[in-house]
């Protein structure tokens, strides 16, 4: 995985999500839990692995978006830290044991760099209190249980909107507490599904399933697939596509633009831009669905040309202001007063 752009780029400042809970058939294949002692659970666990490629999901993409939150135009107030409930799934008390929680809410990944980072919360504490409510007290189970998670996010949310939020949290060193400082993002969430090997967008979130064949890439390979995705939200495609109509050819625009943004998202995060460039060839060659249906896409070899194409304008912005201004030098093709195969160009 890379670690030279993570390096580069600890210091950076997103905030809480909620994560996305697996069904428990899913979960549960590999111990059974009794009441008195919970079996040991394997290193290879499926809710491991799932919190292993949710936590690279959320961390690339908050890079991603504090990185560019300069330049869009919908921003949001984030801490670093995606929780989930131990209640949403089939088996809390198996959840518990296998992440070491002792309480429902666990921290599922922390960014590095973040607020929550630099306040000393990591991956399998326990969430104790937020904005000085006792979560155990202030949010009970719900049914679907994902809506107490979903409840916590949004006050989290709210709460970093006005200022620092304080947050008390348990681990083995015993119970912390650390006000948060709100940092600032680009309004685009970045959520991991179970059972899908897709990634899509929404216009709020970027939605990658568990098999999604990336996860198998370098990380800024990687992270120019959830590019993107991102780009499709930041454009404001979902409401776009709309306007003009989801036709052939405005939907091919759409990803045509999504392709010649992801090397400015990648260059503001510190990753090389030319990553794009590489995910586009070893991704095009050998999946012909997903986010890449020929009907409604370009060619992989031409991809790579528009991608290409937007490399030295990065260079120089970067070169003569440190940061790649795409909100003013980035022209998109798909425009609501361009219409017909060619869009704006």
């Amino acid at each position: 995985m890379l670690s030279q752009a993570k390096k580069r780029f600890k210091n950076r400042l997103f905030g809480g999500a909620v994560g996305i809970f697996l069904a428990a058939s899913f979960l549960f294949q590999s111990f059974v839990v009794t009441a008195e002692q919970p079996a040991q659970p394997s290193a290879s666990h499926p809710l491991q692995v799932f919190q292993q490629r949710e936590d690279l999901l959320f961390r690339v993409g908050y890079l991603l978006a504090t990185s560019n939150a300069a330049f869009c135009e919908n921003r949001i107030a984030v801490s670093g830290f995606l929780h989930h409930d131990a209640e949403a799934y089939g088996e809390p008390a198996a959840v518990r044991y296998l992440f070491g929680l002792v309480g429902d809410i666990g921290i599922q990944s922390v960014a590095p760099g973040s607020p929550a980072y630099e306040a000393g919360l990591r991956q399998n504490d326990t969430l104790i209190s937020l904005a000085n409510e006792p979560v155990a007290e202030r949010w009970v189970p719900t049914n679907p249980g994902w809506k107490r998670a979903s409840a916590i996010d949004d006050t989290l949310e709210a709460a970093l909107a006005k200022g620092p939020v304080t947050v008390v949290w348990a681990n083995a060193n015993g119970f912390n507490a650390a006000s948060l400082q709100p940092a600032v993002a680009c309004a685009s969430r970045f959520e991991l599904i179970g059972s899908s090997k897709t990634a899509s967008a929404d216009g709020n979130r970027v939605i990658i399933g568990k098999d999604f064949p990336g996860f198998a890439y370098e990380e800024d390979e990687f992270a120019a697939a959830i590019a993107h995705e991102m780009a499709h939200n930041l454009l404001g495609h979902h409401v776009l596509l709309e306007r003009t109509g989801r036709n052939r050819e405005s939907v091919r625009l759409s990803e045509r633009d999504a392709d010649r943004l992801m090397p400015w998202l990648l260059a503001n995060a510190g990753y090389e831009p030319a990553a794009a460039v590489r995910f586009m060839k070893q991704w095009g060659p050998k999946h012909g669905g997903g986010i890449f249906r020929k009907r409604t896409h370009d060619g992989w070899d031409e991809r790579v040309e528009f991608i290409e194409a937007e490399l030295s304008l990065i260079e120089s912005e970067l070169a003569d202001h440190g940061a790649a201004n795409w909100k003013e030098h980035f022209r998109p093709m798909l425009r609501s007063d361009c219409t017909g195969p060619t869009g704006c160009q």
